[in-house]
């Protein structure tokens, strides 16, 4: 399980364990907050393809389906 600081997400980069469309890596290029400014949500951006994923900040906790940096 990877261990993450929501607050240190934003550009941070990914790699999908299991990539999709040729889409493999990605950048976070936005986090979504609630009104006590936590983080809930984080946009994926895909390299390849431009295209945006929203998805919560937890699941990229899971090591099985994303992994820290580009690989």
């Amino acid at each position: 399980m990877n261990t993450i600081n929501p607050d240190k997400l934003y550009h941070s980069k990914w790699t999908a364990a299991r990539p999709r469309n040729k889409e493999k890596h990605f950048l976070v290029t936005a986090l979504e907050r609630d009104e006590e400014e936590r983080v809930v949500a984080v946009i994926l951006e895909a390299v390849y393809s431009h295209r945006e994923t929203r998805l919560p900040w937890q699941a990229l906790k899971d090591d099985a389906t994303w992994l820290m940096g580009w690989r």
